[in-house]
Protein backbone atom coordinates (compact mmCIF):
# COMPACT_ATOMS: atom_id res chain seq x y z
CA UNK A 1 0.00 0.00 0.00
CA UNK A 2 1.81 2.95 -0.98
CA UNK A 3 0.93 6.15 1.19
CA UNK A 4 2.81 9.93 1.34
CA UNK A 5 5.12 9.65 4.11
CA UNK A 6 5.37 13.18 4.27
CA UNK A 7 1.86 13.63 5.96
CA UNK A 8 1.13 10.73 7.77
CA UNK A 9 2.58 7.89 9.72
CA UNK A 10 1.99 4.24 9.64
CA UNK A 11 -0.61 3.08 12.96
CA UNK A 12 0.84 0.35 14.57
CA UNK A 13 -0.72 -0.58 18.33
CA UNK A 14 0.01 2.44 20.31
CA UNK A 15 2.73 3.80 18.30
CA UNK A 16 2.93 5.57 15.17
CA UNK A 17 5.50 5.04 12.99
CA UNK A 18 6.77 8.50 11.00
CA UNK A 19 9.35 11.37 10.36
CA UNK A 20 7.47 13.23 12.26
CA UNK A 21 7.02 10.69 15.24
CA UNK A 22 9.68 9.13 18.05
CA UNK A 23 11.82 6.86 16.20
CA UNK A 24 10.46 3.26 16.93
CA UNK A 25 13.57 0.90 18.25
CA UNK A 26 12.72 -2.83 17.81
CA UNK A 27 15.25 -5.03 20.43
CA UNK A 28 15.30 -8.11 18.44
CA UNK A 29 15.82 -10.79 20.75
CA UNK A 30 14.91 -13.56 17.87
CA UNK A 31 16.11 -17.26 19.11
CA UNK A 32 18.40 -15.20 21.27
CA UNK A 33 16.70 -17.83 24.20
CA UNK A 34 18.18 -20.77 22.95
CA UNK A 35 14.52 -22.52 23.13
CA UNK A 36 14.48 -21.61 27.19
CA UNK A 37 11.17 -20.03 27.77
CA UNK A 38 12.61 -18.76 31.20
CA UNK A 39 15.31 -17.06 28.98
CA UNK A 40 12.89 -15.79 26.88
CA UNK A 41 11.02 -13.86 29.42
CA UNK A 42 14.52 -12.67 30.46
CA UNK A 43 14.87 -11.10 27.17
CA UNK A 44 11.71 -9.32 27.46
CA UNK A 45 12.74 -7.51 30.96
CA UNK A 46 15.89 -6.59 29.07
CA UNK A 47 14.68 -4.93 26.51
CA UNK A 48 12.14 -3.20 28.30
CA UNK A 49 14.55 -2.16 30.78
CA UNK A 50 16.56 -0.80 27.91
CA UNK A 51 14.21 1.74 26.52
CA UNK A 52 13.51 0.23 23.40
CA UNK A 53 9.89 0.33 21.81
CA UNK A 54 9.12 -3.49 21.19
CA UNK A 55 10.66 -6.90 21.98
CA UNK A 56 10.69 -9.01 18.70
CA UNK A 57 11.18 -12.75 18.69
CA UNK A 58 10.78 -15.52 16.06
CA UNK A 59 7.75 -18.14 15.57
CA UNK A 60 8.49 -20.91 13.40
CA UNK A 61 8.21 -24.70 12.67
CA UNK A 62 11.15 -26.57 11.45
CA UNK A 63 9.00 -28.93 9.20
CA UNK A 64 7.07 -26.00 7.70
CA UNK A 65 10.15 -24.14 6.83
CA UNK A 66 13.73 -26.27 6.08
CA UNK A 67 14.08 -29.24 4.46
CA UNK A 68 16.07 -32.06 6.75
CA UNK A 69 18.84 -31.98 4.76
CA UNK A 70 18.90 -28.14 4.65
CA UNK A 71 22.76 -27.09 5.66
CA UNK A 72 22.92 -24.02 8.37
CA UNK A 73 24.57 -21.14 6.90
CA UNK A 74 28.10 -20.21 7.42
CA UNK A 75 27.56 -17.62 10.07
CA UNK A 76 25.59 -20.44 12.24
CA UNK A 77 28.64 -23.16 11.58
CA UNK A 78 30.93 -20.36 13.10
CA UNK A 79 29.14 -20.43 16.20
CA UNK A 80 29.40 -23.69 16.57
CA UNK A 81 26.50 -25.36 14.90
CA UNK A 82 27.38 -28.41 12.50
CA UNK A 83 24.01 -29.69 12.45
CA UNK A 84 21.32 -29.52 9.93
CA UNK A 85 19.19 -26.00 9.52
CA UNK A 86 16.33 -28.72 11.00
CA UNK A 87 18.14 -29.69 14.00
CA UNK A 88 19.16 -26.42 14.93
CA UNK A 89 15.87 -24.60 14.46
CA UNK A 90 14.25 -27.75 16.47
CA UNK A 91 16.37 -26.93 19.57
CA UNK A 92 15.56 -22.97 19.46
CA UNK A 93 12.01 -23.87 18.75
CA UNK A 94 9.64 -22.70 21.43
CA UNK A 95 6.16 -24.34 22.79
CA UNK A 96 3.19 -22.94 21.46
CA UNK A 97 2.09 -22.45 25.03
CA UNK A 98 4.73 -19.79 25.51
CA UNK A 99 3.53 -16.82 23.17
CA UNK A 100 0.57 -15.95 25.26
CA UNK A 101 2.71 -15.37 28.19
CA UNK A 102 5.08 -13.64 26.55
CA UNK A 103 2.86 -11.17 25.08
CA UNK A 104 1.03 -10.99 28.60
CA UNK A 105 5.07 -10.49 30.22
CA UNK A 106 5.52 -7.89 27.55
CA UNK A 107 2.36 -5.77 28.12
CA UNK A 108 2.76 -5.72 31.78
CA UNK A 109 6.18 -4.17 31.54
CA UNK A 110 4.82 -1.68 28.44
CA UNK A 111 6.43 -2.88 25.46
CA UNK A 112 5.56 -4.12 22.55
CA UNK A 113 5.00 -7.91 21.75
CA UNK A 114 6.11 -9.05 18.57
CA UNK A 115 7.98 -11.99 16.77
CA UNK A 116 8.35 -12.90 12.79
CA UNK A 117 6.85 -15.55 12.04
CA UNK A 118 8.57 -18.22 9.03
CA UNK A 119 5.29 -20.24 8.01
CA UNK A 120 1.44 -19.35 7.60
CA UNK A 121 0.32 -20.71 10.89
CA UNK A 122 3.17 -19.77 12.97
CA UNK A 123 1.47 -15.91 11.68
CA UNK A 124 -2.00 -16.68 12.29
CA UNK A 125 -1.29 -17.82 15.43
CA UNK A 126 0.64 -14.47 16.36
CA UNK A 127 -2.47 -12.29 14.44
CA UNK A 128 -4.72 -14.38 16.59
CA UNK A 129 -2.44 -13.11 20.11
CA UNK A 130 -3.45 -9.51 18.95
CA UNK A 131 0.12 -8.45 17.81
CA UNK A 132 -0.29 -4.97 15.97
CA UNK A 133 1.64 -5.70 12.91
CA UNK A 134 3.60 -8.64 11.29
CA UNK A 135 7.81 -8.48 10.85
CA UNK A 136 8.92 -10.55 7.96
CA UNK A 137 12.22 -11.67 7.28
CA UNK A 138 14.61 -11.49 4.63
CA UNK A 139 14.56 -14.37 3.71
CA UNK A 140 10.87 -14.14 2.57
CA UNK A 141 11.07 -10.99 -0.02
CA UNK A 142 10.84 -13.27 -2.51
CA UNK A 143 8.01 -15.49 -1.38
CA UNK A 144 4.95 -13.76 -2.48
CA UNK A 145 2.39 -15.98 -2.18
CA UNK A 146 3.09 -15.56 1.75
CA UNK A 147 3.33 -12.02 1.72
CA UNK A 148 0.54 -11.75 0.09
CA UNK A 149 -2.02 -14.11 2.47
CA UNK A 150 -0.43 -12.34 5.54
CA UNK A 151 -1.85 -8.88 3.87
CA UNK A 152 -4.98 -10.65 4.00
CA UNK A 153 -4.67 -10.51 7.70
CA UNK A 154 -5.01 -6.85 7.77
CA UNK A 155 -2.60 -5.86 9.84
CA UNK A 156 0.49 -3.76 9.36
CA UNK A 157 3.79 -5.44 8.23
CA UNK A 158 7.04 -4.71 8.11
CA UNK A 159 8.94 -6.31 5.37
CA UNK A 160 13.42 -6.43 5.85
CA UNK A 161 14.55 -6.51 2.33
CA UNK A 162 18.17 -7.78 2.59
CA UNK A 163 19.91 -10.12 -0.52
CA UNK A 164 17.08 -7.98 -2.02
CA UNK A 165 17.05 -5.84 -5.63
CA UNK A 166 14.91 -2.74 -6.33
CA UNK A 167 12.74 -5.31 -8.65
CA UNK A 168 12.16 -7.82 -5.86
CA UNK A 169 11.07 -5.28 -3.26
CA UNK A 170 8.56 -3.43 -6.27
CA UNK A 171 6.98 -7.30 -6.46
CA UNK A 172 6.60 -7.62 -2.38
CA UNK A 173 5.38 -4.45 -1.58
CA UNK A 174 2.46 -5.02 -4.91
CA UNK A 175 2.19 -8.93 -3.29
CA UNK A 176 1.45 -7.00 0.05
CA UNK A 177 -1.18 -4.23 -0.97
CA UNK A 178 -3.86 -5.54 0.61
CA UNK A 179 -2.20 -4.72 3.78
CA UNK A 180 -3.14 -1.39 5.35
CA UNK A 181 0.47 -0.49 5.65
CA UNK A 182 3.69 -1.98 4.72
CA UNK A 183 7.31 -0.79 6.24
CA UNK A 184 10.53 -1.24 4.70
CA UNK A 185 13.58 -2.54 6.05
CA UNK A 186 16.43 -1.89 4.75
CA UNK A 187 19.27 -4.77 5.94
CA UNK A 188 22.34 -6.41 4.92
CA UNK A 189 21.96 -9.99 5.71
CA UNK A 190 25.33 -11.01 6.98
CA UNK A 191 25.96 -11.93 10.85
CA UNK A 192 27.95 -9.28 11.50
CA UNK A 193 27.35 -6.75 8.28
CA UNK A 194 30.68 -5.25 7.17
CA UNK A 195 30.35 -1.61 7.39
CA UNK A 196 31.79 -0.58 4.11
CA UNK A 197 28.59 -2.66 2.63
CA UNK A 198 25.49 -1.20 4.49
CA UNK A 199 24.56 1.17 1.88
CA UNK A 200 22.86 3.51 3.88
CA UNK A 201 21.96 6.11 1.31
CA UNK A 202 19.34 3.24 0.37
CA UNK A 203 16.86 4.19 3.15
CA UNK A 204 16.01 7.67 2.22
CA UNK A 205 16.55 6.43 -2.02
CA UNK A 206 13.91 3.38 -0.85
CA UNK A 207 11.54 5.88 0.65
CA UNK A 208 11.55 8.15 -2.34
CA UNK A 209 11.25 5.59 -4.55
CA UNK A 210 8.43 3.62 -3.34
CA UNK A 211 6.84 6.33 -0.90
CA UNK A 212 6.49 3.72 2.15
CA UNK A 213 7.86 4.68 5.22
CA UNK A 214 12.01 3.02 5.48
CA UNK A 215 13.75 1.63 8.42
CA UNK A 216 17.02 0.29 9.34
CA UNK A 217 17.39 -3.79 10.48
CA UNK A 218 20.93 -3.60 11.80
CA UNK A 219 23.68 -6.11 11.74
CA UNK A 220 26.54 -4.00 11.78
CA UNK A 221 28.71 -3.91 14.88
CA UNK A 222 28.04 -1.05 17.43
CA UNK A 223 26.08 1.95 16.81
CA UNK A 224 27.33 4.27 14.35
CA UNK A 225 25.34 3.05 11.23
CA UNK A 226 21.99 3.33 13.55
CA UNK A 227 23.31 6.95 14.37
CA UNK A 228 24.15 7.24 10.30
CA UNK A 229 20.39 5.90 9.44
CA UNK A 230 18.85 7.86 11.83
CA UNK A 231 19.94 11.39 10.41
CA UNK A 232 19.07 9.72 7.20
CA UNK A 233 15.66 9.59 8.07
CA UNK A 234 15.12 5.67 8.90
CA UNK A 235 11.79 5.65 11.26
CA UNK A 236 12.08 2.49 12.52
CA UNK A 237 15.33 0.83 13.86
CA UNK A 238 15.88 -3.13 14.44
CA UNK A 239 18.72 -4.17 16.67
CA UNK A 240 19.69 -8.02 18.03
CA UNK A 241 19.77 -7.79 21.91
CA UNK A 242 21.20 -10.58 24.02
CA UNK A 243 22.17 -11.08 27.69
CA UNK A 244 25.24 -12.27 27.47
CA UNK A 245 26.98 -12.51 23.99
CA UNK A 246 29.49 -15.78 24.97
CA UNK A 247 26.61 -17.66 24.58
CA UNK A 248 25.95 -20.45 22.08
CA UNK A 249 23.72 -19.27 19.40
CA UNK A 250 23.79 -18.47 15.86
CA UNK A 251 22.93 -14.53 16.35
CA UNK A 252 24.71 -13.89 20.01
CA UNK A 253 28.08 -12.88 18.87
CA UNK A 254 26.18 -10.19 16.32
CA UNK A 255 24.29 -8.48 19.39
CA UNK A 256 24.13 -5.77 22.23
CA UNK A 257 24.53 -6.68 25.64
CA UNK A 258 22.49 -4.61 28.43
CA UNK A 259 24.85 -1.34 28.86
CA UNK A 260 25.35 -1.26 25.24
CA UNK A 261 21.78 -1.62 24.13
CA UNK A 262 21.06 1.04 26.30
CA UNK A 263 23.42 3.27 24.59
CA UNK A 264 21.87 2.44 21.22
CA UNK A 265 18.82 3.54 22.53
CA UNK A 266 19.92 7.10 23.78
CA UNK A 267 22.15 7.79 21.37
CA UNK A 268 19.58 6.99 18.46
CA UNK A 269 17.05 8.95 20.47
CA UNK A 270 19.18 12.08 20.62
CA UNK A 271 20.13 11.91 16.86
CA UNK A 272 16.13 11.72 15.70
CA UNK A 273 15.78 14.71 18.47
CA UNK A 274 18.54 16.38 16.61
CA UNK A 275 17.48 15.37 13.14
CA UNK A 276 14.75 18.44 13.18
CA UNK A 277 11.92 18.32 10.47
CA UNK A 278 14.58 20.10 7.91
CA UNK A 279 12.11 23.96 7.96
CA UNK A 280 15.03 26.31 8.26
CA UNK A 281 13.88 28.85 10.99
CA UNK A 282 15.13 30.85 13.84
CA UNK A 283 15.04 28.34 16.86
CA UNK A 284 13.52 29.96 20.25
CA UNK A 285 17.30 29.01 21.80
CA UNK A 286 18.38 31.72 18.89
CA UNK A 287 15.68 34.94 20.32
CA UNK A 288 18.10 36.26 22.81
CA UNK A 289 21.07 36.25 20.40
CA UNK A 290 19.43 37.56 17.31
CA UNK A 291 19.09 41.04 18.13
CA UNK A 292 22.90 41.60 19.64
CA UNK A 293 24.81 39.39 17.05
CA UNK A 294 22.94 40.96 13.40
CA UNK A 295 23.80 44.57 12.86
CA UNK A 296 21.47 47.31 11.51
CA UNK A 297 21.83 51.26 10.61
CA UNK A 298 23.04 53.88 13.30
CA UNK A 299 23.81 57.32 13.26
CA UNK A 300 27.52 57.92 14.21
CA UNK A 301 27.01 61.68 14.84
CA UNK A 302 23.84 63.56 15.43
CA UNK A 303 21.48 64.02 12.04
CA UNK A 304 19.12 66.80 12.42
CA UNK A 305 16.15 66.87 10.99
CA UNK A 306 15.52 67.62 7.08
CA UNK A 307 18.99 66.57 6.80
CA UNK A 308 19.77 64.27 3.59
CA UNK A 309 21.68 61.25 5.29
CA UNK A 310 25.07 60.60 3.92
CA UNK A 311 27.63 57.90 4.23
CA UNK A 312 29.56 59.52 6.76
CA UNK A 313 26.38 59.93 8.81
CA UNK A 314 25.88 56.51 9.26
CA UNK A 315 27.52 52.53 10.04
CA UNK A 316 26.48 49.55 10.30
CA UNK A 317 27.10 48.06 13.54
CA UNK A 318 25.51 45.50 15.81
CA UNK A 319 22.88 45.40 17.79
CA UNK A 320 19.73 45.22 15.61
CA UNK A 321 17.19 47.39 15.89
CA UNK A 322 17.39 49.79 13.47
CA UNK A 323 17.20 49.35 9.29
CA UNK A 324 18.63 46.36 7.78
CA UNK A 325 21.68 46.46 6.23
CA UNK A 326 20.14 45.59 2.68
CA UNK A 327 17.83 48.76 3.25
CA UNK A 328 18.22 51.89 1.44
CA UNK A 329 18.91 54.39 4.17
CA UNK A 330 21.93 56.27 2.34
CA UNK A 331 19.76 59.22 0.60
CA UNK A 332 17.44 59.17 2.41
CA UNK A 333 16.01 62.49 4.07
CA UNK A 334 15.07 62.46 7.71
CA UNK A 335 12.09 63.77 9.13
CA UNK A 336 13.19 64.06 12.78
CA UNK A 337 16.69 64.72 14.49
CA UNK A 338 18.31 61.34 15.15
CA UNK A 339 20.93 61.39 17.95
CA UNK A 340 24.72 60.05 17.51
CA UNK A 341 24.30 56.39 18.29
CA UNK A 342 20.96 55.75 17.65
CA UNK A 343 19.68 53.57 15.68
CA UNK A 344 18.12 54.24 12.21
CA UNK A 345 14.64 53.10 12.16
CA UNK A 346 12.24 53.49 9.44
CA UNK A 347 10.26 55.90 11.42
CA UNK A 348 13.00 58.80 11.14
CA UNK A 349 13.04 59.18 7.23
CA UNK A 350 10.49 60.68 5.35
Amino acid sequence: MIHDPISSSVVFGSHRIGPSEEIFIIAEAGVNHDGDVAVAHELIDLAADTGANAVKFQTFKPEALVTGSADTTPYQKAAGFSESQSEMLARLTLPESAWSELRDHSTERGITFLSTPFDYDSALMLAELGVPGLKIGSGELTNTPYLAAIAEFGIPMIVSTGMGTREEIAAALEATANAPATVLLHCVSAYPAPLAEANLRAIPALRKEFGVEVGWSDHTPGSVTAIAATALGSTLLEKHITMDKTRRGPDHSASLERAEFTDYVRLVREVHFAVGDGNKRRMPSEEANAALVRRSFHAVREIPAGATITADDVAILRPEGGLSPSALVIGRQTKRAIVAGSPVTAGDLA
